[in-house]
């Protein structure tokens, strides 16, 4: 977080279960821009639960003037890992 990253939850709650993050698999930076100013629009995470679950979760650093800082945190994609596994 030193770098003025977003420090990623250790666990969150989606559609009522909780999700713990066993593993951070990866992380990249999504780029903006704004009147010839290049930015950091947005933090992307690659990551493990402990129920074997893999998702990626973003974290949006301008959410717009509507939207509460709840909104900054949102969940992408959700896959079985073990399923992914076998495939």
């Amino acid at each position: 977080m030193s770098r003025g990253e977003p420090g990623l939850p250790g666990a969150f709650v989606w559609r009522g279960k909780r999700y713990e993050i066993a593993t951070v698999r990866g992380s990249h930076k999504g780029y903006g821009e704004d009147r010839g100013d290049v930015y950091v629009r947005r933090h992307v995470y690659d990551v493990e639960t402990a129920c074997g679950l893999r998702m990626r979760i973003y974290f949006d650093r301008n959410p717009g003037p509507k939207s509460r800082a709840r909104h900054r945190w949102w969940l992408y994609t959700m896959e079985d890992s073990v399923a992914r596994s076998e495939g």
